[in-house]
C-alpha cells in the first residue's frame, strides 16, 4: 500500500462528513445552497465535489444520511467513494475531519473511514500495460481533542489488516498459470517470514509418509508439485494454538467431473480459502496479536491426466476413513479432509476454523451477499460470528443435522465425497467434519464471497479479500 494516513495536517482539499439532519460547522451557506439547487442534501452514499480553481482548493462533500443511522460501514463506503473522487481530480493530500456520531465508538468510527480509504487504493493491474493511476498519496484525519493518543493505535491496526486483504487478494487475482502449488508456498514464505511466522513447507514425499491419501489423489493428475504450507505464529504463552485451514486448489478443472469450460474461468480463484488464510497470519503477525495460531494449507492443483483420479475410485485419507469418488469435482474436501486431520493430530489445534470456495450450492442459498457458515460447537461458532459483525463480513449459519450426515455415508467405503443434488452446502460440510471427530470445529463456505462478478460498494470485482477480517478478529478476540 501507498497511502499515507497521517493526523491534524490540514489540506486545501477537503473531505467533508455531512449527515442529512445535523448542521456542519463552517460550511452551512454552502449546504443550503447545494440543498436548494437540488444538487446534494446529506442522503447516504450521495457525492458533490466543489472545485475552486482560482483558490486552489477542493471540497467533497460525503453524505452520510440520518446522523443516528451512520454505522461503520456508512462511513467505509463514504471514504471509499471519497479517495476515489479525490484521486480521479488529482489531488495528492486532503484531509477530513472527523466528528462524533451518537452511538457510535470514536475510535471504531476512525478506524472505519481509515479502512475505506485504503480500499479506493487498491487495483491488480499487473498485467495491463496502461497501469490504473491512483494519484491520492496522504490523507492527514483531523480528530476531536484528546482522541489521538486512542485513535492512533487503531489506524495503525487497520493498516497492518489491509495489507493481509491486500495480500490475499493479489493471490486470488494471481492466474493459475503462475501462482502454482510451488508459487502459492514460496509467496508465504516470504510474506510470512519476516513478519514472524514460521513457515515449514511438505514435499509430495513428506505428504506421503504422513498418509495423506485423500489430498494426494487430487494432486496425482498434475505435473505440478502439491506442497503442504503449516504457518505457525507464537504470539500467546504456552497455551495450544488456535487453528486455520485453508483450501488451496490453485485451479479447479472437475477433474474427470468436467467443468463448463465458461465455469472455469474463474477457478484461478479457487484456492480463496488458503489466500484468506495466509492473509489473516500475516495481518496477525504484524499486529503482534497475542494468541498462538497455526494454519494449514494443502495445495494441488485439479487436472486430467492419464494418472489422474476418477470417478468410482475409493481413496484413503489420514484419519484412515476410506472415501468413494462420486465426483472429482468435489476435491476440495478431500483436500481439507487431511488438511483438518493434520492440523489437529500433529499441530495439535484446541479449535479449527477452515475456510473454503467450497460449492455452488452455498452460493445458491446465499448468493454474493453472505459466507455460509456450520459448526459442531455452538460457543466457537458464537466467537467467528462476533468476529464477522466486528469486520463487516456478513455471515449466515445454515445447518448441519443427521440427515446431512446420512448422505455422505459410503456403501463400498466409509465416506463418499457427494452428498447427491440437495444440500450441497450441508453434506460438504458434514463431509469435512467426519474428520474433525471432537475438536470445536467451524467450516467457512466463502463460494460466494471471496470472488464477485462485479464491484460492489468498496469491495472490487473479482477478489474481496473475504473473510481475512473475519479471521483476524476471532483471533484476536479469543480469550481463556
Amino acid at each position: 500500500m501507498n497511502l499515507k494516513i497521517t493526523i491534524g495536517q490540514k489540506q486545501e482539499a477537503e473531505l467533508i462528513l455531512v449527515c442529512k439532519d445535523q448542521k456542519s460547522e463552517g460550511y452551512e451557506k454552502v449546504l443550503e445552497h447545494l440543498k436548494k439547487s437540488n444538487l446534494f442534501k446529506g442522503e447516504a452514499e450521495e457525492l458533490f465535489s466543489h472545485v475552486n480553481v482560482e483558490k486552489e482548493t477542493v471540497q467533497i462533500f460525503l453524505g452520510l444520511g440520518e446522523e443516528e443511522k451512520v454505522d461503520e460501514e456508512i462511513l467505509r463506503l463514504a471514504a471509499f467513494k471519497g479517495a476515489k473522487e479525490l484521486s480521479k481530480l488529482k489531488v495528492k493530500k486532503a484531509s477530513a475531519k472527523l466528528p462524533k456520531f451518537s452511538g457510535l465508538c470514536y475510535r471504531k468510527s476512525s478506524k472505519a473511514f481509515a479502512e475505506g480509504l485504503y480500499h479506493a487504493e487498491y487495483r491488480f493491474d499487473k498485467y495491463l500495460s496502461k497501469k490504473q493511476d491512483f494519484n491520492l498519496e496522504e490523507v492527514s484525519l483531523i480528530l476531536l481533542e484528546g482522541k489521538e493518543e486512542k485513535v492512533l493505535p487503531e489506524l495503525a491496526e487497520i493498516e497492518n489488516i489491509m495489507d493481509g486483504i491486500f495480500l490475499t487478494r493479489n493471490l486470488i487475482n494471481e492466474p493459475a498459470i503462475t501462482l502454482t502449488p510451488v508459487a502459492l508456498a514460496r509467496i508465504a514464505k516470504e510474506e510470512l517470514e519476516p513478519a514472524g511466522v514460521e513457515v515449514t513447507i511438505l514435499s509430495r514425499e513428506e505428504c506421503e509418509k504422513l498418509g495423506m491419501t485423500a489430498f494426494l489423489s487430487v494432486a496425482k493428475g498434475s505435473t505440478n508439485e502439491p506442497q503442504g504450507i503449516i504457518m505457525r505464529y507464537r504470539g500467546g504463552k504456552d497455551e495450544a494454538p488456535i487453528g486455520l485451514v485453508g483450501k488451496g486448489v490453485t485451479f479447479d478443472t472437475g477433474g474427470y467431473s468436467l467443468k463448463p469450460g465458461p465455469s472455469m474461468i474463474t477457478m484461478n480463484g479457487d484456492m480463496g480459502g488458503s489466500g484468506a488464510v495466509i492473509g489473516a497470519m500475516k495481518a496477525i503477525a504484524l499486529n503482534k496479536v497475542e494468541r498462538n495460531v497455526t494454519a494449514v494449507v494443502l495445495a494441488t492443483d485439479n487436472v486430467i491426466s492419464g494418472d489422474a483420479y476418477v470417478p468410482g475410485d475409493i481413496v484413503g485419507s489420514m484419519a484412515g476413513k476410506t472415501i468413494e469418488v462420486h465426483s472429482t469435482d468435489a476435491e476440495g474436501r478431500l483436500t481439507l479432509a487431511d488438511a483438518v486431520y493434520y492440523s489437529i493430530k500433529h499441530e495439535g489445534v484446541s479449535e479449527v476454523v477452515d475456510v473454503a470456495t467450497l460449492t455452488g450450492a452455498c452460493v445458491v442459498a446465499l448468493g454474493e451477499f453472505n459466507t455460509g457458515g456450520f459448526t459442531n460447537n455452538k460457543e466457537l461458532y458464537a466467537r467467528v460470528e462476533k468476529a464477522a459483525e466486528e469486520a463487516g463480513e456478513p455471515m449466515w449459519q445454515l445447518p448441519l443435522s443427521k440427515g446431512y450426515r446420512d448422505l455422505i455415508k459410503g456403501d463400498r467405503g466409509d465416506l463418499k465425497n457427494t452428498g447427491g443434488r440437495w444440500g450441497g452446502a450441508s453434506t460438504a460440510a458434514a463431509f469435512i467434519e467426519a474428520f474433525v471427530e471432537d475438536t470445536p470445529w467451524v467450516h467457512l463456505d466463502i463460494a460466494g464471497t471471496s470472488d464477485i462478478a462485479s464491484a460492489r460498494g468498496y469491495l472490487p470485482k473479482g477478489a474481496t479479500g473475504m473473510p481475512v477480517k473475519t479471521l483476524y478478529y476471532y483471533a484476536k478476540g479469543k480469550k481463556k
